[in-house]
């Protein structure tokens, strides 16, 4: 570990306090232990189970990174041991949000008896802004999701009293908001903007989340985000321009793929020796993420759409643990039997970017999830959209865009799509001649979203920002 004292640096305490989902949480941890390696303390604040269910960390952060159990109080509406949002379903996800909130005295405890530096938090603890101020803590908030997602928000004030002016319909989020100077496709459809219409109501945690998201960037030092300039980069200036802050990208990240898990991963090995007997470029990745709850109709259609493109698969077909729901995921009659040899459904965890790495796999059909994303144009694979949750949508218009992919035609009104679109877009992807300009753009893109040396680059930036810059703003409402 570097000695930050032969730099006259002195080792800094920051706080990280994500939200209360993996896809969140794994992202700040990442983030923490490129600080730590610079010589700094890291306090890392979850609930118990959360905390408990993270992945080893290495030796080298035992006396750098500690982790903070702060219990989740119990409310009515979220089922017990419920602590992240894989546990719960969609519509129980504004009582995690008041149960965080109950989180406010003993976090605020801690901060009074450790005096951090920083603290970098989430979107959802708004209430994290009057108390840093209070308590003279420097804070950030970072953004595990890319720029044209806040950027769509708008300012701080069109956060914060959009429940006071004229509530936005549904037609608001179908087109491309008036603030953004520049062409784009940044767009809703209108299944996927009914759940942007329900996020600027007050709800049972007594706010909205746009207002939770305005109340938190409002007054802060700065905000860091999972983006780069090489990618998409004028949104950065945007992110800036409307909130007259300060906008520091931490570069994509690219995971690194871990080799440890080869020798005795028995999962590993079965899957490596299925791909091993694929030819190169030739299997198509199945993947909606961890926390994205597909119908039985919609699976269905998947994996007829699948079957149908007579192409090899891998489909990793999870259930959500939080969907309420005990039946077994069924799949169309015969379907595995069919497939057998062509395609593989694989119904438990899996090394996600070790198959990614692998050269049999030619395409990624993803959720479009930032984290899923950046991994797949890591590898250059190009991609296959079926995006269902909160940014995903603008994710899946932007990357088509740039033409590393394409999106599954859906019925605009209900997100409905058939076999045969999945099958169509599959295989235009994979192997059709006009999709040869797609996969050719994602090799390309695999220059700048696996530059580590690029990345590293934003980093040291992002920790230097943090050793010089020490101006506590005040906070008011």
């Amino acid at each position: 570990m570097a000695n930050r004292d032969e730099n006259n640096t002195k080792e800094l305490h920051i706080v990280m306090f994500p939200w209360l989902a993996f896809g969140h949480i794994i992202p700040f941890l990442e983030l923490s232990k490129f600080i730590a390696r610079k010589g700094h303390k890291i306090s890392f604040i979850s609930t118990p189970r959360n905390i408990d269910r993270l992945p080893k960390i290495p030796h080298e952060f035992s006396n750098s990174i500690t982790f903070v159990k702060i219990p989740l109080p119990k409310i009515d509406g979220l089922p017990n041991d419920a602590e992240a949002t894989m546990d719960i379903r969609n519509e129980e996800m504004i009582y995690l949000k008041k149960a965080m909130d109950g989180m406010e005295k003993e976090v605020t405890n801690f901060l009074e008896n450790n005096s951090p530096d920083w603290i970098i938090q989430d979107f959802a603890q708004y209430w994290l802004a009057p108390i840093s101020a209070k308590l003279g803590i420097s804070r950030i908030y970072y953004s595990i999701i890319n720029a044209w997602f806040i950027s769509f928000l708008g300012s701080i004030e069109n956060m914060i009293n959009i429940n006071n002016s004229s509530p936005p319909k549904l037609e608001d989020f179908l087109v491309p908001p008036k603030w953004i100077p520049f062409e784009t496709k940044a767009a809703y459809r209108l299944h996927e903007a009914r759940w942007m219409v329900e996020s600027t109501q007050k709800n049972v945690s007594g706010v909205s989340d746009m207002y939770r998201t305005g109340v938190t960037i409002k007054g802060l030092d700065a905000i860091i985000i999972r983006h780069c300039h090489e990618f998409e980069g004028q949104w950065l200036k945007l992110l800036e321009d409307l909130h007259h802050m300060l906008v520091l990208p931490t570069g994509l990240m690219p995971p690194i793929v871990e080799n440890s898990i080869d020798v005795n991963n028995e999962s590993w090995i079965s899957i490596k020796e299925w791909l091993d007997e694929k030819p190169k470029g030739s299997v198509v990745y199945v993947a909606l993420g961890s926390e994205v709850a597909v119908g039985q109709s919609e699976i269905n259609e998947l994996a007829r759409g699948l079957e149908l493109s007579k192409l090899p698969f891998f489909w990793v077909l999870r259930k959500p643990s939080g969907s309420g729901n005990t039946d077994p995921i069924e799949l169309p009659n015969g379907f595995e039997e069919r497939t057998k040899g062509r395609g593989i459904v694989w119904k438990s965890w899996v090394p996600q970017l070790k198959i990614l790495s692998h050269e049999s796999i030619g395409g990624f059909l993803t959720h479009c999830g930032w984290s899923s994303t950046i991994e797949g144009l890591m590898f250059g694979h190009p991609l296959i959209m079926l995006p269902f949750l909160v940014d995903q949508g603008l994710n899946a218009r932007i990357l088509e865009d740039q033409g590393v992919g394409i999106e599954v035609p859906r019925n605009k009104e209900d997100g409905s799509y058939t076999s045969k679109s999945v099958a169509n877009s599959v295989k235009l992807v994979m192997v059709e001649n006009d999709g040869k300009l797609i996969r050719d753009k994602a090799k390309e893109m695999s220059s700048i979203f696996n530059n580590k040396e690029l990345h590293d680059n934003y980093i040291e930036n992002l920790i230097n920002f943090l050793e010089n810059h020490r101006i506590v703003k005040n906070w008011h409402t």
